[in-house]
């Protein structure tokens, strides 16, 4: 059974950083792409960040690039989302995602295109 667990969401203030962090658990989570989308109230989920299986290619929405760094390590199984310069409209809850087939190249920016996804965690940026 494949499981997702993010971590290291809260609150923060206007310019502030926060790490977020998805454990994976049930597959081999080096031969996956892994993504990070958002859903803040009333808006549809959104992508945010991807990384390729081998970890060379990343991706990003526009809204974060420069702002946001995703990673993985392979040796713990996590893919962490790395935020700076965090804006109120960053505010929403985040969740990682993993990709539906293994080897599969990456990163990939559509909702559609991940099977797995964890239980999200909270970011609220204050202004």
């Amino acid at each position: 059974q494949v499981q997702l667990v993010e971590s290291g969401g809260g609150l923060v203030q206007a310019g502030g950083s926060l790490r977020l962090s998805c454990a994976a658990s049930g597959r081999t989570f080096s031969s996956y792409a892994m993504g990070w989308f958002r859903q803040a109230p009333g808006k549809e989920r959104e992508f945010v960040a991807a990384i390729s299986w081998s970890g060379s290619s990343t991706a990003y929405r526009g809204s974060v690039k420069g702002r946001f760094t995703i990673s993985r390590d392979n040796a713990k199984n996590t893919v962490y989302l790395q935020m700076n310069s965090l804006k109120p409209e960053d505010t929403a809850i985040y969740y990682c995602a993993s990709h539906r087939q293994a080897y599969s190249g990456g990163p990939y920016s559509s909702a559609g295109d991940y099977s797995y996804w964890g239980q999200g965690t909270q970011v609220t940026v204050s202004s």
